[in-house]
């Protein structure tokens, strides 16, 4: 249960980078941005747990946390840029 909380804290945190990273108007706002951004942390940490390279999502005295967040903060970007391509293509149909 710890390590669920966890990933979510680590994805509302790579969700608020990702936004800063990619800023621009999302049709879902704010709360749909952090849920996307959850989403891509724990796709994206899980890559980095299943190549070896982050950490095994324990909180920040893991020696990988900083990988963690990396691989977190490109997974929420890729979900972001996924969400506004399938959302503006919605939008213009």
């Amino acid at each position: 249960m710890g390590s669920i909380i966890w990933w979510i804290i680590i994805g509302l945190l790579a969700g608020v980078i990702a936004k800063a990273i990619m800023p621009g108007r999302d049709p879902g706002g704010v709360i749909i941005t952090i849920l996307l951004g959850i989403v891509g942390a724990i796709v994206g940490g899980k890559v980095g747990q299943l190549l070896g390279i982050g950490g095994r999502g324990e909180g920040m005295g893991d020696p990988g946390f900083i990988m963690t967040l990396l691989f977190a903060v490109i997974g929420a970007l890729v979900v972001l840029a996924v969400y506004r391509l399938i959302t503006h293509r919605s939008l213009r149909s």
